[in-house]
């Protein structure tokens, strides 16, 4: 039997599962805020696993993610530590926005300080309290409001076998080996030596049945590659790829986007993207992608200025495969396709 772990001077013994309240500053009319940690710490020692949401206040569908896990009857009979913060940044979340009241963002904060602004006091909470015992981390996010993602997983690779096969398990279609920025959290893991991943699906303040679906199974097919929970057979519709490289396609003008191509979608150098017009209808230029790939991301506000990112393309040695293996994700994961039996209703959008 594994030894307890505490976490905010609460004990949690090994074959039980507590909620716990992390105590955060008070809002400013002097209403008490907390963060939520759910722990299920097995009997058995094994790998201890933080799976953390809303990091950004306003990427919600995390938080359905990590509802439906919660429910999930496997993580009962767990082996080792599975940690979820369905809600990191409760105050963002709480006004509907991607930063903290003092308009900084918590992603840039790490390590953080107990004595610094509340961005940094929030992250020193993370670094003290949860993440040194944590042996492996899953940070959910989506894009920014009027930006989708494609489902992918992100991850600095650099050689690590065991970062890219944990990516791989995840068996979202896209992995993207990104660079690791300073100030994240997924950096200060890094620097403690804990791998982590960063999977991204869908738009801030908005539900995407599909992601969440991928984002669910994801994170149960992760803690059974770490043998915490039973072998899952992976799904063979598709077979994640790895992208070295990214890159965005800019507008050419100012004006109104008509986009002609989806999230997902195969793209040639030449392909035409969208189309730009001034709201008087009068010059009109057409957005051409500069590189071959698969598209990862894209603005969905129709309204854009002259050098604004409205494409996001990912590069691949096989893109034809990825494109394959895509179309056969979206089978696999829409509710309509989805032959897979689930007690959840799905989210309509």
């Amino acid at each position: 039997m594994q030894a307890a772990i505490t976490i905010g001077g609460n004990e949690i013994k090994a074959g039980t599962r507590q909620s716990i309240h992390l105590p955060l500053p008070q809002f400013y009319n002097y209403s008490p805020t907390s963060m939520i940690v759910h722990v299920f710490h097995g009997r058995n020692p094994g790998p201890c696993v933080l799976v953390s949401s809303a990091l950004h206040g306003d990427e919600i569908n995390g938080v359905e993610i990590i509802r439906r896990v919660l429910g999930h009857k496997s993580i009962d009979r767990i082996k080792g530590t599975l940690i979820l913060i369905p809600v990191i940044n409760v105050f963002g979340f709480v006004s509907q926005s991607r930063y903290l009241p003092d308009r900084r963002d918590l992603n840039r904060s790490f390590p953080g300080s107990p004595k610094g602004s509340m961005a940094a006091r929030l992250a020193h909470v993370l670094m003290s309290e949860v993440l040194p015992r944590c042996t492996h981390v899953i940070d959910l996010h989506t894009g920014a409001v009027a930006r989708e993602n494609f489902p992918q997983v992100r991850a600095t690779l650099n050689g690590n076998r065991e970062l890219e096969e944990i990516a791989k398990a995840f068996n979202a279609p896209v992995v993207l080996d990104s660079p690791l920025r300073a100030g994240t959290f997924r950096k200060a893991a890094h620097d403690l030596g804990i791998p982590s991943i960063v999977y991204e699906a869908g738009e801030a303040l908005r539900f995407d049945e599909v992601s969440i679906r991928a984002g669910v199974v994801g994170i149960l097919n992760i803690l059974s590659h770490l043998g915490m929970t039973r072998k899952r057979t992976r799904r063979k519709e598709h077979q994640p790829l790895i992208a070295k490289s990214s890159q965005w396609v800019r507008a050419t003008q100012s004006g109104i986007a008509r986009s002609i191509v989806a999230l997902g979608a195969k793209v040639s150098v030449g392909d035409e993207l969208a189309y730009i017009s001034d709201p008087s209808g009068g010059h009109e230029e057409i957005v051409k992608s500069s590189v071959a790939g698969i598209v990862i991301g894209r603005t969905r506000l129709p309204l854009v200025h002259e050098g604004e990112a409205i494409f996001h393309i990912a590069r691949f040695s096989r893109p034809t495969a990825v494109a394959e293996s895509i179309e056969n994700f979206q089978d696999a994961f829409d509710p309509l396709t989805d032959t897979i039996e689930s007690d959840e209703p799905p989210v309509v959008s």
